[in-house]
């Protein structure tokens, strides 16, 4: 279930050519900035404004006139980007997202109907189709050893070779309020973490996350 083929529609997403070339998301992390630009430079004009250097809003999006739009970025159709949002640049917003008050944008692929609402920091991460992060739950995306990342399930470890990464959520994930993904949390479609919780690893698809010590399969 790590694979990008088993996490994510691709259907949802602008990235959905590039992430193609990936078997795990994770190696997507490095190449996001270039993506954005070369996908920003093909945006049709009828329906996109470049309205500073290398950040693309789309026409129906609403932005607050106190966000912080860094390039390069993209902001896609009917997306709300919220008051004193912080979009640091290399973020490639869907459709129909939710980026909202104080939220901090770093280095990320959001898929359509994803929502960042409420005091959220994501960086070095990749949110699935209607995923959802929960007021006041971010990505942990460096080691407090600075060791480089790696990803550690079921099976053997797997060496990712980075520095920065935050986590990987599939399709349809609900991040409860105040949790923390710590460096290297993978987390499978349809599932859920509990509030306060401090995941750590993979997680498994439609399973509901307690703690570290509880995790349940969906019925």
């Amino acid at each position: 279930m790590l694979k990008i083929s088993e996490m994510y529609d691709l259907e949802h997403t602008l990235a959905a050519e590039y992430l193609r070339g990936f078997e795990y998301p994770w190696e997507a992390l490095k190449g996001i900035k270039e993506l954005i630009i070369s996908l920003g430079e093909k945006l049709d004009r009828n329906f996109y404004t470049e309205v500073s250097p290398q950040v693309w809003v789309h026409k129906t999006a609403k932005v607050a006139p106190t966000a912080f739009l860094g390039a390069p970025c993209i902001i896609g159709a009917e997306t709300e980007v919220r008051h004193c949002a912080f979009i640091r640049g290399s973020a490639l917003v869907g459709s129909s997202c939710v980026v909202g008050n104080s939220v901090e944008l770093k280095n990320v692929i959001l898929f359509d109907n994803v929502q960042t609402p409420h005091y959220n920091y994501v960086g070095d991460s990749i949110l699935g189709y209607r995923s959802h992060m929960g007021a006041g739950s971010i990505t942990s995306n460096v080691k407090s050893d600075k060791t480089l990342v790696i990803v550690k399930g079921e099976g053997a470890p797997i060496e990712t070779g980075l520095k920065k990464f935050g986590a990987m959520l599939g399709d349809f994930v609900e991040v409860g309020c105040n949790s923390v993904l710590n460096p290297g949390t993978v987390i499978g479609r349809n599932t859920n973490i509990y509030p306060l919780s401090r995941v750590r690893g993979v997680v498994p698809e439609n399973s509901i996350y307690k703690d570290a010590d509880d995790i349940v399969a969906k019925l």
